[in-house]
């Protein structure tokens, strides 16, 4: 019998690529997309492709077993007869769009099938959230080759986590939205998925170069730090000017990230002030991020695009 659970998407406000130099970060839950186990039958297509992920997946960490290098402990008999019965994970979490699609789907698998979870009501005890995203990270790399371990513990958690610097992070309270505000922060739909392993190792191969590397680790974090701060305070004015150096140095500096039919519209927002997009994840489609203090004026000027709106401010 299954844990009657769903999983949540999430998105990184803040920190994408900054956090990996130790920058802050601030992921939420995003209710919008979600997902849950359930068994199917006579399964369709997608049924049948998700049953067969998920074998594969498991094959996998049953291997990481045999070799020790599993950090956690996992039911792998009950798991195999549920992929028998025709276990299958259903979504509607877009994959390669920078909202945590394997991440919601690690996240169900760990609480459903390990045998060693924390308590709940431990979570936030001592060194057990560190742990448990070391655990998460691990599983998730399958999927990414290298994983932080974020995206399974905000979709496993449901709650905000902010990340003040390596190996600090914790719950955290956010800001009042204020739902009659002019501004937004909102997703916007480049229309194609992206590859998070492949930007990942193009960052990493442009960390080489000294002067990227001290870009991300001053700049990039100032910039950075600065917007999550305002942010958690609902100071906007300190928020769209960090925010606005953010998006111009993604835009000068972090081309591949940036889907080339998206830099006109970019630089756009950063000409006219209407708004200010950044990336939503690792970039190379996906979903963009945007902020405006005036959401119809961004809607117009962008109206050839999907927009969804997150948060009100």
């Amino acid at each position: 019998m299954l844990k009657e659970s769903l999983y949540y998407a999430k998105i990184l406000l803040f920190g994408e690529y900054g956090i990996i130099e130790d920058s802050m970060g601030l992921s939420i839950p995003y209710t919008f997309f979600k997902g849950k186990f359930e068994f199917a039958t006579e399964p369709t297509a997608v049924q049948s492709d998700s049953n067969q992920s998920i074998a594969k997946f498991v094959g996998h960490l049953q291997e990481m077993a045999l070799k020790n290098e599993l950090p956690c402990k996992f039911n792998f008999v009950k798991l195999n007869q549920d992929i028998q019965n025709g276990l299958y994970f259903d979504s509607s979490i877009p994959q390669g769009f920078g909202v945590g699609s394997s991440g919601a789907l690690v996240a169900a698998l760990y609480n459903q099938y390990s045998t060693d979870q924390v308590a709940a009501d431990e979570v936030m005890k001592g060194d057990n959230l560190a742990n448990l995203k070391f655990i998460l990270a691990s599983l998730e790399s399958y999927f990414h080759g290298k994983s932080s371990g974020l995206d399974p513990l905000i979709c496993y958690l449901n709650l905000p986590i902010l990340i003040k610097g390596k190996g600090d992070l914790g719950a955290v309270g956010m800001p009042s939205e204020n739902v009659s505000g002019k501004g937004a922060i909102f997703l916007m739909d480049s229309g194609s998925p992206g590859k998070t392993q492949g930007m990942v190792a193009i960052f990493l191969q442009k960390l080489k170069d000294e002067g990227f590397r001290n870009l991300v680790r001053t700049q990039l974090k100032k910039y950075n730090d600065g917007a999550v701060k305002s942010f958690l305070k609902g100071e906007n004015k300190p928020l769209f000017e960090n925010v606005k150096a953010i998006s111009s140095l993604f835009l000068d500096n972090f081309k591949p990230m940036i889907p080339q039919k998206f830099e006109g519209v970019w630089r756009k927002g950063l000409e006219t002030n209407a708004y200010y997009l950044k990336l939503c994840g690792s970039g190379g489609g996906g979903f963009v991020l945007g902020f405006t203090q005036d959401f119809e004026k961004a809607e117009k000027m962008l109206e050839s695009h999907k927009l969804q709106v997150i948060y009100k401010i």
